[in-house]
């Protein structure tokens, strides 16, 4: 199998988890403007039909939505099965979707048990389910590709609370293992932004972005096209990685 770079994605579908997030979505964008047919995933949304419709679209492409829920199994099952229904491959999984809730690192007893477990269940759990889901399409594709949408949080030790953290380091590594148990068929990896200018975090405004902008080396925070021309870039050009990270945080992290 060759890994040489391509400028197109014409034939390949992409699906993508979160797929009406800021970051699924534009990605979901960037895929569909290089000739990739895209299906967004998601839990709720009545205009997701509307959404999908919106994205860039050429001969033979075809953009759907179909709801899903990441930490309901049998919901993945069911939208693997209408994808290969109704698409009959996949050929790139973007995995975006989750969500948190801020509670400072020193609050303990604000980071109850019941949330531990319900941002393991979005953010890793369901993570790891999406791609069990969609593996046997990936893998007879032959030239697959799972991005996981991680955070500096999973390496860093610094996010919106400690769950979150811990979510995001176990999905790095057991990217890491994916990688080398579906290689060559299928490449995994992970990419980190820092913050991102979106909704994600509850209660994060002006303010917080421009204090985290300040300590910024690049002196902005993240958009949402960054990290997803990462995810093109890794369709596209870096078709010789896997297995790792890519850091896409302007160097919020140093």
């Amino acid at each position: 199998m060759s890994f040489d770079p391509t400028t197109r994605l014409d034939g390949k579908v992409a699906v993508v988890s979160g797929g009406l997030g800021a970051i699924g979505y534009a990605s979901a964008r960037r895929l569909a403007a290089l000739g990739a047919s895209c299906v967004l995933l998601h839990r709720r949304g009545d205009d997701a039909d509307a959404r999908a419709a919106a994205l860039p679209t050429g001969a033979g492409q075809r953009h759907t939505a179909l709801r899903a829920d990441i930490v309901d199994s049998a919901s993945l099952r069911a939208a693997a099965g209408q994808v290969q229904t109704s698409h009959g491959r996949c050929d790139i999984l973007v995995n975006s979707a989750g969500h948190t809730r801020p509670v400072p690192a020193a609050d303990l007893e604000g980071l109850t048990d019941e949330l531990i477990d319900e941002l393991l269940k979005a953010n890793f759990r369901g993570v790891f389910a999406t791609i069990r889901a969609f593996a046997p399409m990936l893998k007879a594709s032959g030239d697959g590709l799972i991005v996981n949408v991680s955070s500096i949080a999973g390496f860093t030790g610094v996010g919106s609370n400690l769950a979150y953290v811990a979510a995001k380091a176990g999905l790095d590594v057991v990217g890491d293992a994916l990688a080398k148990a579906l290689a060559p068929a299928v490449r995994v990896v992970s990419v980190s932004p820092g913050a991102v200018e979106s909704g994600f975090v509850p209660g994060r405004g002006a303010d917080f972005a421009d204090k985290m902008a300040g300590s910024t080396p690049l002196g902005r925070i993240g958009l949402p096209e960054d990290v997803a021309a990462t995810v093109e870039a890794l369709a596209t050009t870096l078709r010789f990685v896997t297995g790792t990270r890519i850091v896409v945080d302007g160097g919020r992290h140093l």
